[in-house]
């Protein structure tokens, strides 16, 4: 680098770190991110996973946050409620984890008892209702992350289209890309891209 009115240039070792929350393959792919300065930047690509596919992590993080702000708030002990809990594994959390951490502010200050009740979170997420897919199994107590119930629902997708993955991807409501890229980390990919991409309308599923 030159320094501003210097006329020698010095050497200087210098380390980029950057943070998206886009799918910059996608990106790529579609040409909205210039393909050099990808390769130039994704030298060690560290991925944080939606809160939402993080499966338990969302009641341990509710609970951390219920603990810290019930005592900055002279609260005591507080606890969620089993609906509570429940509600909080369903919400899709696009706010990820701020959003998570406010709604747990809301109910520490709203809270009238010693369990956080379902009346203690905010409309939406109480309003909140997803469209589910129930994963049979012989033990009723069986529990399943959710990328493994992800992974189930998209197979069982593609064995309902007899694995046309163009109509899964249109079904599901992702570009053909991202299926390609959740078949490879199954282990059930076929090691080839798509050819294009294409614009697909999403299915509502219920």
């Amino acid at each position: 680098m030159r320094p501003v009115g210097s006329n020698q240039e010095v050497p200087f070792d210098a380390r980029i770190i950057t943070a998206t929350n886009r799918d910059l393959e996608t990106e790529v792919f579609d040409k909205r991110f210039r393909e050099d300065l990808y390769y130039r930047i994704n030298v060690v690509k560290v991925e944080l996973p939606a809160l939402r596919e993080r499966g338990g992590d969302v009641l341990q993080l509710a609970s951390f946050f219920l603990d810290k702000l019930s005592k900055r708030g002279g609260k005591g002990n507080l606890s969620l409620s089993a609906p509570v809990a429940e509600r909080l594994m369903t919400y899709d959390w696009p706010g990820n984890v701020r959003e998570l951490e406010n709604c747990m502010e809301r109910a520490v200050a709203l809270a009238r008892f010693d369990q956080i009740t379902l009346e203690d979170l905010p409309e939406k997420v109480r309003a909140y209702r997803a469209d589910r897919f129930i994963v049979s199994a012989d033990d009723p107590a069986e529990v399943v992350t959710i990328d493994e119930l992800e992974r189930r629902y998209i197979m069982r997708v593609l064995k309902l289209v007899e694995g046309n993955k163009s109509r899964a991807a249109q079904l599901l409501g992702l570009d053909r890309r991202t299926l390609y890229r959740k078949l490879d980390r199954y282990g059930e990919g076929t090691g080839s891209a798509p050819p294009s991409s294409a614009n697909l309308r999403a299915v509502s599923m219920s």
